[in-house]
This record gives structure tokens, C-alpha cells and sequence, in this order.
């Protein structure tokens, strides 16, 4: 525990020798004692008694002062109690708390349906959840600044946990719990962590061999379950404690501090500092093991407080939460919106269907791959409908994303690399034009609204937006969303920016781009071999700088250098450009948009020189409904190649429809499948200067169980490349 010694100098005055032996039998540690009459006048004693009125001067020995940090507004009547100058604003992230519980009190903050018990706390229980676990981890022997890892999925409890430990001043570390047990160890030891935060006795039984025999583990916590279905019983040195448990022990004290006279004189309160690490938040690892992004109070903060005109949301309203939490950019969004007095619904994957159409949210903040599978599932749904509802519907989509399209021109929302802007005159016939034909597509489009996407609508809630981020948005995605009324904001972002940096604004929604920066961050575009800066409109690569980049990687100074420079700018290693500036145009509400095309890294380099940049074709042979996955393949090869995951389903719909087989028929030779999806990879990728050449068909998709997805639902290209080496480069001969 953080200690100070003290040493007290005390003087009492007695009338009586009995009053004195209270004093002298209390649990202070006397080392000298001295006696002396008490004067009264010049007459000498009072004569009251032989004694009289005396004096007792004592010098204790040193005792022993508990140093305990808090969140300065959150807790502010300790830093008071204590001395202290108590803050009546945000100095870490905990305070939103606070202000959240005095202004939304009795506002149900949380709905957890899926787990056992099933939970609902208003604000006020949320912020007293947060306190009582604070104090809860105190009571255990949690120290400020310590790490807490906390590896656990999506649930109220990891919410309380997380805010109770910054709250004590602990540092969490954090990651879900479908990580393998090899990267969950490695994190835990790079890390220092000192304790164990768990989901459940079945994630933590999956992990104990290993941990208590390579690790140092203070105590454990399980954040749902019961102790009586833990492992390794023989490992009873390693104290387990219940969420339930630390929440009980965290309020007793509170309790207690309140009643006790001399709870100033056993603690001193100390705020925690804004520039402090607030968490460490391990990457994703696409590209190798994962660095420790130390993000701060002040990271976080920013995003807390400017984040509103990118979604703003009112009290009431309904969010669904799926992501990881421990996700930069779920995490951050969260902390926003519960500042904003809204409801958030947990929920997962397999549930996700069925909680759109029961709760209606008014927003979705999710990855790219959620919204492709609405998208693939409401375009499944329209194809196994009659021959005319089908061709119905379709053509209203086709009429609608055609209506947006000519909308876009004449709004000035289109985006441009061209430096120079066309003359007035051509403007304003290219405005004229642009605004004839979306009128005459205007009465289909209303039609089709009331037809075919109120229905759609009524399926899937999402009144107000659905907010992308974490990975590129499909383009064909993006337009169709639009086409139908569904307002699908897509953001930009890394770990490593706590995490947004640019987003579509709800009037600035400009299709294929992630939209401007967010309040004070700057971008720029840099010459990846010379650094140069480059003009609007050249692609290079991106940097970033802003009070939301990281203080850097944990105990990795050379990874840090290599990331952040001195003037504090940090690369992204994401390739992109900037929209020019135009007055008028299609451009002209566009100027100063980003656009991002690929990660740096992800740059194919033919044998030819060539440089290829992968995810565009991905995307684009996404498109086609045989594809379940790819990877384009090729570095140093003389063409492209691809590994890919065929959708068997669809494969065989095709098959069946195109009379390859026969109607009765559950089996396509691979020979077949290979066919078709040549044709596909044609038909889809046919507007790309390169052209995908052999492929390498695979039976078992790319998921997280089997390492070759993220925890965030990205495809690791490293580990699939590593995996099928030998038939990729069987490819080739």
C-alpha cells in the first residue's frame, strides 16, 4: 500500500489524572511523555486539587499514512474531507459518473438481458456500482497505479469494473475473452499486472493451468459465476473474489469511512493527474504480437467531450452494444453516450436480429462486418420472395441508389482528387442537370420508402444512425444504406488515437470517405519515402496529430519512435488523401473530407514492381454472394492470387439456378466451385487495373477461434498467408 510516515506532536490539558487515562490507553504509540503544572496567574495553581490543572506534552512515534488516489469530481468530497481542492469538472474519466447520476438519476443507463442474473440499473445504481467497486479493490490491497488485467467480454459488469478500477487510480489492462490462453499470458506478464479480473469460471478454468504456474497473481475476480466451479483448487494461496463479493466489501467501507471520526487521519487523498495512464489497451496484432497503448485520462476525454457532433444523441434515447468493450473504439463511445443520458441494450451476435426488431434502437455502433451482414440479409430475404416482389424491390433500390447518386451531385457531396474546379458556368449546368433528373426519380424513390423500406425499417430500428468504424465500409454497403434511409456514418480511427480521428458529420455524410477530423486534430499527407508533405488530392500516407494520440507503447520506446514523432505527429501507416478545396461544383461541400484506402503495410509488391493495394479488390469481389472470404495474395509473384472461402449455400444455389447440377443435387465439385468463381472474380473486380489470377479454395472460414480473425472481426492477412504458404506458392509453379 502507498504510505507516508508521520510523526504528531500533541499537547493536552487534564483538570483530572482519570480524564488523562483514556488519552494515554488510546491505540497512539507514545515514545516520550512529559508533565508540567498548569499555571494560573501569578498565584500559582488553582486549588482545586494537589495537582491541580496540568499539562501533558507527547510525541508519538511515526505511524503510517495510506496514500489512496481518486477521481477528482467523482470523489470529490474525500480530496475535501482530506484537505484537499476538489474539482467541478472532468479530470479523469471516472468523474462523467457524477455529472451523469445528477442529471439523468433515475434514468434507466443499462439494460444487460443475456446474462444471469439479468441486469437494469439506472444511473444513480451505475455511479454507486462504480464507487462500491472503487473502494471494493482498496479494501483488497489495490495500490494506485497498479495493473488490474481485466479479460472479459461485452456485459454491465465489465462497464463497473473498468470505471472502479481508474476510479481507484489502478491502471487495467485489458482484452476479451476469445483470445487464445498463449496471447492472454503474454499480455498479462508484459503488462506487470498484478491481479486477474475474469468473465466466468468457464473462461478462467480454460486459463489456470498456465497462469498459476507462469504467473504472479495477487487475487482473482470473477465477474459472473460462482467460486464453487473454479479449477486448481489446490491454489487456495490465490484469494478468489466474487464481482458480488467486491461490491459488498467496497460499500461496507464507504459505510464505515462516513460514520468514523479519523478516516482524514488514516488516508490521504490524492486526485488522480489528467495526463496519468488510464488504461493499457493491447493491439489487435494483424500484423505481429500486440504493442501496450498507454492511453491516458486526457486521451480518453477527448473523445468524451467531442464526440457530440458526430452522434448527437438526446436522453432516451436506445443504443445496442455487441462490440468488445475492451475495443478502443467501443470503449470510447460508451464513456460519450452515457454522458448523454441514453439507454444502452447489451446484446450479442446470435441475438442481434431479434434485438433490432425488439427494441428499436435509434443508433448502432458497430464494425463494418455487422452492417454487411444486415445488408446480406435483407438482400437474401428480398431474393427468396416471389419473382415480382423480387423484381419490385430491386428495381426500387436500383431507382433509389441511382435518385442518391444525382442528389450527391447537385448537393456538392462527391468526391474529387482534381485540384482544379470546374468553371461556374459548366457548375451550375452540371447542378441544373443533377437536380432535373433526381426530380424525376423522386416520386419512385418515395414510393419505393413507403413499399418496400418501411418495412425493412421497422426490421432493423436505426432511426437516427448506425456509426461505423474499426475497418472500411464496403462501398456498395455504404450506397445502399443511403438508398434505403438508413444513415450509416463511418469513422476513422487506431487504438493508438483513443481512437477517432475523423467521422461523417449527420450533414456532412460524403459516401467513401470517413468524413473531416474531429475538434482539434490535425492531418496530413506525407511522401512515404521522403516524408515530404504533399498538397490536397495526392496520395500518400496519413498522419494524425491531437490530444487523443497515446503517450506511447508500453515499455517499447523503439515501436514509440517509430510511430510518434517529435513534434508529436503520429503515422498511421494507412495509405490516403484529402479532398481539395472547390467553391463550387460537385466537390464543394466535400473540401478537406478524408479518404482512406488501405493500410501501408497491406501494399502487395509484384515481382514486376507494381504496386497493388489488396482491400480494394477484397472489397470488390465481396460483392459477389458465392464469396464468404478472401485474402489476395502475391507479394513478389509475377500476378495475384487469392485465398478463398467459398459460401457453400450460395454456391450451390447458383449451381442449381445455372444448371451446373442437378436440382436434387447437394454436392459441387471443386473443379466447379473454382469455375464459378472465376466468373464472379470477373464479373466483380473487372474496373481494377489488376486482375486476380490462381486461387486457392479453403473449406474452413477465417474466424477468431482459429486465430485468423482478430477479436475485432478482422482478417489476420499474416496468419492466413503463414497457414497456407505451401499451397499459395503451389499457386505459382
Amino acid at each position: 500500500m502507498a504510505t507516508i510516515p508521520i510523526t504528531y506532536n500533541h499537547a493536552w490539558t487534564f483538570s483530572h489524572p482519570h480524564h488523562a487515562l483514556s488519552r494515554f490507553l488510546s491505540p497512539c504509540n507514545f515514545s516520550r511523555i512529559t508533565f508540567s503544572r498548569r499555571k494560573y496567574g501569578v498565584g500559582g495553581p488553582a486549588p482545586s486539587s494537589p495537582l491541580s490543572h496540568f499539562r501533558v506534552f507527547c510525541q508519538s512515534k511515526t505511524e503510517i499514512l495510506e496514500i489512496r488516489k481518486c477521481s477528482p469530481f467523482l470523489e470529490s468530497s474525500l480530496l475535501l474531507g482530506n484537505g484537499g481542492v476538489a474539482s467541478d469538472e472532468w479530470k479523469a474519466v471516472p468523474d462523467i459518473w457524477r455529472s451523469s447520476a445528477e442529471k439523468y438519476g433515475n434514468n434507466v443507463a443499462l439494460v444487460d438481458p443475456y446474462h444471469d442474473p439479468p441486469t437494469t440499473m439506472t444511473y444513480t445504481q451505475l455511479e454507486q456500482a462504480i464507487l462500491d467497486f472503487a473502494e471494493g479493490l482498496r479494501v483488497i490491497g489495490v495500490r494506485p497505479d497498479e495493473k488490474l488485467a481485466l479479460f472479459a467480454d461485452n456485459s454491465c459488469r465489465w462497464l463497473v469494473a473498468d470505471q472502479g478500477m481508474m476510479a481507484s487510480g489502478a491502471i487495467n489492462v485489458v482484452r476479451g475473452s476469445r483470445s487464445s490462453v498463449e496471447e492472454l499470458l503474454q499480455i498479462y506478464n508484459h503488462s506487470e499486472s498484478v491481479a486477474l479480473v475474469v468473465d466466468n469460471p468457464e473462461m478462467f478454468n480454460r486459463v489456470a493451468n498456465t497462469f498459476y504456474s507462469r504467473t504472479s497473481m495477487r487475487f482473482i475476480i470473477l465477474l459472473w459465476g460462482e467460486k464453487a466451479e473454479l479449477v486448481g483448487q489446490e491454489n487456495k494461496h490465490v484469494p478468489v473474489f466474487t464481482f458480488m463479493e467486491v461490491i459488498d466489501l467496497g460499500r461496507q467501507s464507504r459505510r464505515a469511512l462516513s460514520n468514523a471520526h479519523d478516516a482524514g487521519q488514516r488516508y490521504i487523498y490524492e486526485a488522480i493527474n489528467t495526463d496519468s495512464i488510464a488504461t493499457l489497451v493491447y493491439t489487435s496484432g494483424t500484423t505481429g504480437n500486440p504493442k501496450g497503448v498507454m492511453l491516458t485520462h486526457r486521451n480518453l476525454l477527448h473523445q468524451i467531450k467531442n464526440l457530440w457532433d458526430i452522434v448527437p444523441a438526446e436522453a432516451g434515447d436506445r443504443f445496442l452494444s455487441m462490440l468488445p468493450p475492451w475495443h478502443a473504439y467501443e470503449r470510447a463511445c460508451e464513456y460519450f453516450i452515457f454522458t448523454c443520458g441514453i439507454e444502452q441494450v447489451y446484446t450479442t451476435v446470435r441475438n442481434l436480429k431479434d434485438d433490432l426488431q425488439r427494441y428499436q434502437p435509434q443508433y448502432l455502433i458497430s464494425v463494418p462486418l455487422v452492417f454487411e451482414t444486415l445488408y446480406s440479409g435483407i438482400m437474401k430475404q428480398i431474393s427468396t420472395g416471389s419473382v415480382v416482389r423480387k423484381l419490385v424491390a430491386l428495381t426500387f433500390i436500383r431507382s433509389s441508389i441511382a435518385y442518391m447518386e444525382y442528389k450527391r451531385i447537385y448537393e456538392g457531396k462527391c468526391l474529387t482528387k482534381n485540384k482544379k474546379q470546374a468553371s461556374y458556368a459548366y457548375s451550375m449546368l452540371d447542378w441544373l442537370w443533377a437536380r432535373t433528373i433526381a426530380t424525376i426519380l423522386l416520386p419512385l424513390h418515395i414510393l419505393a420508402k413507403k413499399l418496400v423500406y418501411s418495412k425493412i425499417h421497422s426490421a432493423i430500428g436505426i432511426s437516427k444512425a448506425g456509426i461505423s468504424g474499426g475497418g472500411s465500409l464496403p462501398w456498395e454497403v455504404d450506397k445502399f444504406f443511403e438508398a434505403i434511409g438508413v444513415k450509416v456514418q463511418n469513422g476513422y480511427g487506431l487504438t493508438e488515437t483513443s481512437p477517432v480521428i475523423a467521422a461523417r458529420r449527420p450533414r456532412c455524410n460524403v459516401i467513401g470517405s470517413v468524413g473531416h477530423p474531429i475538434r482539434h486534430t490535425e492531418f496530413k499527407i506525407v511522401d512515404s519515402e521522403t516524408d515530404e508533405v504533399l498538397p490536397p488530392g495526392s496520395k500518400g500516407i496519413l498522419k494524425v496529430r491531437g490530444p487523443q494520440v497515446m503517450e506511447g507503447y508500453f515499455k517499447n520506446s523503439l515501436a514509440t519512435n517509430q510511430a510518434l514523432d517529435g513534434d508529436g505527429w503520429l503515422n498511421t501507416g494507412d495509405i490516403g488523401w484529402i479532398v481539395p478545396h472547390h467553391s463550387t461544383g460537385r466537390s464543394r461541400n466535400s473540401s478537406g473530407v478524408i479518404v482512406v484506402e488501405g493500410r501501408a503495410k497491406d501494399t502487395i509488391v509484384l515481382s514486376t514492381g507494381e504496386n497493388v493495394e489488396p482491400l480494394e479488390l477484397e472489397e470488390a469481389a465481396m460483392r459477389s454472394s458465392i464469396i464468404q472470404q478472401i485474402v489476395v495474395v502475391g507479394q513478389d509473384k509475377r500476378r495475384l492470387g487469392a485465398v478463398i472461402v467459398p459460401n457453400k449455400e450460395e454456391v450451390l444455389k447458383v449451381a442449381r439456378k445455372l444448371s451446373i447440377i442437378d436440382s436434387n443435387s447437394s454436392d459441387v465439385s471443386e473443379e466447379k466451385v473454382t469455375s464459378l468463381i472465376y466468373k464472379e472474380l470477373k464479373t466483380w473486380t473487372s474496373e481494377s487495373p489488376f486482375q486476380i489470377g490462381p486461387i486457392l479454395l479453403v473449406n474452413e472460414p477465417f474466424t477468431i477461434d482459429n486465430g485468423l480473425m482478430t477479436p475485432t472481426m478482422k482478417i489476420r492477412r499474416d496468419r492466413v498467408v503463414a497457414q497456407y504458404r505451401e499451397q499459395i506458392d503451389n499457386l505459382y509453379m
